[in-house]
């Protein structure tokens, strides 16, 4: 690449790089749960080993992500950006590589550890390399990519996993990775952040020391019952989490401010979060074990019924962004809390129903309905409860309240759950689509009260 390139050509490389790099966590997210019923029948194991397949890469992304941005400032937004796309990458191999579900598991911690890195530095980097008339469209093509990545990852995933091997789902990061290095390190400039202070290094590790004490308790629990060593870890896990508060309350430069739970907003807004993404990810981890062991669909046609809430959420969500500068957010989040309890308990009711178009797709479009409706205007309240100086932690915060919120709803499919073959998938399925029907609506209510408080 020449040295002397037009500086608009350079910028618009570094945002395709940047697209390519976070592209490879959105992708991952998406599309290895289509490849865990396949995973499962290859190399073994109960749910719990497809739980941890999930949750070791989700575990490490919600822990670190904070962290992941305070380093990127700190260490340098490129030499971060590059250093977690190449770990990514040597992951991704080992996972395809994997002999066994434990070494798989080990590779997918890795994966979790590069995608909180990468993540946040991409948008940093590209908040480096654009003036402010240009930095929000390229967030905007960020986001839009992204989204779309998200889209496309059931469909390949599944149609990778029966054409192919599950192995080449993570076969396909290796060239999309060394492309966005390549990109990156040829046209993007070194940048770092104005804060001095020490990336909150002791918090991280109390965080994910303590998430992943819980998470293990939560997952083993229904096949051990209260053993004294699930439930030591369960307290110690406990512990940690308030030895995370107690680290943030004294940190020079916390991941987490608490002073912003202070707002009723704030704290409001990211109980919705939680309660309505725990519904989403937890009913939906179980949805391709519904479909393909249960209704006997092929991986890949399993990956296209996923498509509706793709679709839906980039279609819907520009819309209601703009609809909610109007109306408020509050009628928004209660709108799209009701819309995805609905869509959840006619899964539920619908379970018993072999057929895509009459079984699954009315439920997953209400789903999609409601989630279009209430993650932009969600995301813009977040914004709306802290000062603007502020609004960089927020965000970091929600996205990773999300994050955790799917990874102990995960943890907690055993509970629903009586074994792995189709009759116990079953029983465990409709439970886990009304708990979900609660949870969101319970968000939608939450939003309402919460949404217009100062």
């Amino acid at each position: 690449m020449p040295r002397r390139a037009d500086p608009r050509l350079r910028r618009n490389l570094v945002l395709a790089g940047t697209v390519l790099g976070s592209s490879l966590a959105f992708i991952d997210a998406s599309a290895v749960n289509l490849t865990l019923p396949v995973i499962q029948q290859r190399l073994g194991g109960g749910i719990e080993a497809a739980q941890w397949i999930v949750n070791a890469y989700a575990l490490m992304l919600g822990a670190l992500v904070l962290a992941g941005g305070a380093a990127a400032d700190r260490y340098g937004r490129k030499r971060v950006f590059l250093a977690g796309v190449g770990l990514f990458a040597l992951a991704s191999a080992a996972c395809g590589l994997a002999p066994s579900l434990p070494v798989l598991i080990a590779a997918r911690t890795m994966q979790g550890m590069a995608a909180a890195i990468l993540t946040p530095a991409s948008l940093a980097l590209l908040g480096a390399s654009f003036d402010e008339k240009g930095r929000g469209q390229a967030v905007g093509i960020w986001a839009g990519a992204s989204g779309l990545m998200s889209a496309i990852g059931p469909v390949l995933g599944g149609w990778l996993a029966q054409a192919v091997s599950w192995r080449a789902v993570f076969a396909i990061n290796l060239p999309l990775a060394a492309l966005a290095v390549w990109l990156v390190a040829a046209n993007a400039r070194e940048s770092h952040g104005g804060r001095s202070g020490r990336v909150d290094w002791p918090g991280a590790l109390a965080a994910t020391a303590g998430l992943g004490l819980i998470t293990w308790a939560l997952t083993d629990a229904p096949k051990r019952g209260a053993d004294p060593l699930i439930l030591g870890a369960g307290a110690a896990g406990v512990l940690l989490l308030a030895g995370f508060l107690w680290i943030e309350a004294k940190a020079e430069s916390p991941m987490m401010p608490l002073g912003l739970f202070k707002s009723v907003r704030f704290s409001g807004l990211n109980g919705l979060t939680l309660l309505l993404y725990a519904a989403f990810g937890g009913a939906l981890f179980l949805l391709p074990f519904e479909l393909i062991r249960v209704h006997r669909f092929a991986p890949a046609v399993a990956g296209a019924a996923l498509l509706p809430l793709s679709v839906g959420l980039a279609v819907l969500s520009p819309v209601s962004g703009r609809l909610a500068s109007r109306i408020g957010a509050r009628v928004m989040l209660l709108a799209g809390g009701v819309l995805v309890s609905v869509g959840f308990a006619l899964l539920a009711w619908r379970a018993d129903d072999g057929g895509y178009w009459t079984g699954a797709f009315p439920g997953l479009v209400l789903l999609a309905a409601g989630m279009g409706v209430a993650v932009a205007p969600l995301t813009d309240a977040v914004l709306g409860a802290v000062p603007r100086e502020r609004e960089g932690a927020a965000s970091g915060i929600n996205n990773a309240v999300a994050r955790v919120a799917g990874l102990l709803a995960v943890a907690l499919a055993g509970f629903v759950l009586g074994g792995s073959d189709p009759a116990s998938i079953a029983a465990g399925y409709r439970a886990a689509t009304l708990i979900a029907a609660a949870g969101a609506l319970a968000a939608g209510l939450i939003g309402f009260l919460t949404a217009g408080r100062d």
